[in-house]
């Protein structure tokens, strides 16, 4: 590669690294460790899953979210093609790909996810509450799989999307006032909900009480089940990425604690893992990869 294209090369992936410094600092600092190339895919990963998902969340018309969508789709097809856009994703993207035995099934399914969240339907079951997880963040999982297990002999496909599915049930354990107050969506499960008399009208009203800890605590444990068992086989991923790839899934664990530490509040805090809190468990999860 010429000096020129190699700085042009380190620009894109600047570009890739300030979205999501700018859009998930947990994130950010879990895989800021990794050697410089993984961790350069990673933001592109990251930037491609962050601009799908601004498309659908952005304001405006059902039909705007709709061509913004169909338009990235088409220019992944591009770039399927090896025909991608003059940009600073695509040109990260096609770097990454060049590197790593990547696939691309999981960034189209990426796509059918967010396209879910404009036409968006209650979940009916914890089944469906994952099914949909899966397509939005399991499949991120699998895009990230062959950056931080290119060498490992294991299948870890099941890991990869235990992790990726149990982070996006975090989210929307953190997020439940904001989804329903920005975007009028509830991801709690219908069935759930019936089971234990909580209405719309008390998630619009931020109530906290005794049925709705029930249905989250619920949730928090599946969650934990899928940390668990992407925690099983973190041996297998790659040795200069274990630490960074558990810490990640620690990180986001913690979430779960500081809403429980705030009285369940998910509503009107905004719950997040102080610094402090970060270097602990960074030093916890050091030792666990030692």
């Amino acid at each position: 590669m010429r000096l020129t294209d190699q700085t042009q090369l380190d620009k894109d992936y600047r570009y890739c690294e300030d979205i999501i410094k700018q859009n998930s600092k947990s994130f950010y600092f879990a895989f800021l460790g990794l050697p410089k190339e993984k961790a350069n895919a990673v933001y592109a990963i990251y930037a491609f899953c962050r601009i799908a998902d601004d498309s659908v969340d952005m304001g405006g018309a059902r039909a705007d979210k709709i061509n913004a969508l169909n338009r990235i789709n088409q220019e992944l097809s591009l770039f399927q093609e090896k025909k991608e856009l003059d940009h600073p994703l695509w040109r990260a993207l096609r770097d990454v790909f060049t590197r790593y035995k990547m696939d691309i099934q999981p960034f189209f399914e990426q796509l059918k996810g967010q396209r879910r969240d404009i036409d968006f339907t209650v979940p009916q079951t914890m089944g469906q509450v994952e099914e949909y997880s899966y397509y939005v963040a399991g499949t991120v999982g699998l895009m990230l799989l062959p950056i931080i297990a290119s060498e490992s002999e294991q299948d870890l496909t099941q890991q990869a999307i235990s992790l990726g599915v149990a982070m996006q049930i975090t989210n929307i354990l953190r997020d439940v006032g904001e989804d329903y107050r920005k975007n009028n969506r509830i991801y709690l499960p219908l069935a759930e909900m019936e089971t234990e008399s909580y209405t719309e009208s008390d998630i619009k009203n931020a109530r906290i009480n005794v049925g709705f800890i029930r249905i989250w605590e619920k949730m928090a444990r599946r969650a934990e089940e899928l940390f668990d068992e992407f925690q099983e086989g973190v041996q297998y991923f790659d040795k200069d990425s274990q630490f960074q790839v558990l810490l990640s899934a620690r990180l986001y664990r913690g979430i779960l604690n500081a809403v429980r530490d705030n009285k369940y509040d998910c509503f009107l805090k905004r719950n997040y893992i102080s610094p402090v809190e970060m270097e602990q468990i960074q030093q916890e999860t050091k030792v666990l990869t030692v």
